[in-house]
């Protein structure tokens, strides 16, 4: 659970300031990216990876024009 609670706002941060493009597909690939490297390093493991991906993706395609 400790590892969750630092792991959201680092990559929500993360997410909206890697999540760039012009369309939303190219924001939620590139937040995915970043996501999944944050991910990557905060938990080190295959879970946290794929969580920071998913969340990092959101993050970017719900980010405006």
């Amino acid at each position: 659970m400790k590892t969750i609670i630092k792991f959201i706002p680092v990559v929500g941060a993360v997410a909206l300031l890697a999540a760039c493009g012009t369309t939303m597909e190219q924001r939620a690939a590139t937040g995915a990216i970043a996501g999944a490297a944050a991910g990557q390093a905060i938990g080190g493991n295959t879970e946290s990876t794929v969580a920071g991906a998913v969340l990092g993706g959101a993050a970017g395609a719900a980010r405006p024009d």
